[in-house]
């Protein structure tokens, strides 16, 4: 069992006691998301075990934020229950859950209206780079935290072009902007990455 078996929230002991009293929840992820979209609730439930660590990670690196990575987390799995009929196999399941997690991420993030940049601050960095360490073991702390310390922009064009590989087209029509805007975004958030760790 790893970091990834693990909710968002619970600790490795709860998830091995949820996990063992589970038992085996019905296979591969293929045959799981078969059932699921006949509307079995268990199957489901047994894909949400499984890959809920990694939509937490994907939304906390563009978050930044615990409390606001988990509501995207529950956000992005009721969208998936709601849209599992539309999922026609053409990718793996976990890259049509991963954009669909991203677009929920981008999605709240324009609802808010236009916000000033901002920086994160002391106390709520610390949480974030705790929960940084526990959703994504091995990562490097002092790159978590110069990436979490760039303004909001910067960082979600960041995360999205050099952490989950969108090309530029793809994030100047996630993120509704310019083509030359995203890519202007992206080398001043890369410069504000190097020079954080190069302090």
């Amino acid at each position: 069992m790893t970091e990834r078996d693990t909710r968002p929230g619970e600790d490795m002991e709860a998830a091995r006691a949820r996990l063992e009293t589970k038992g085996d929840a019905g296979g591969t992820v293929e045959a799981l998301v078969a059932r699921a979209r006949m509307g079995d609730a268990r199957a489901f439930e047994a894909l949400y075990d499984r890959t809920s660590g990694r939509v937490y990670a994907v939304c906390l690196r563009m978050c930044a934020d615990p409390d606001e990575a988990a509501e995207r987390v529950q956000d992005a799995y009721v969208r998936a229950w709601e849209r599992l009929a539309s999922f026609r196999g053409d990718s793996l399941f976990t890259t049509w859950l991963h954009r669909l997690t991203v677009n929920v991420v981008l999605e709240a993030r324009r609802s808010r209206g236009r916000r000033s940049a901002r920086e994160i601050p002391e106390a709520e960095m610390e949480r974030f780079t705790h929960a940084a360490v526990t959703a994504m073991p091995g990562t490097r702390v002092d790159l978590e935290r110069a990436i979490a310390s760039l303004p909001e922009k910067a960082r979600r064009v960041l995360v999205l072009r050099d952490v989950q590989g969108y090309t530029y087209d793809e994030i100047a029509r996630m993120t509704g902007v310019t083509l030359g805007t995203v890519k202007a975004q992206i080398h001043r958030a890369r410069a504000l990455v190097k020079e954080a760790l190069e302090r």
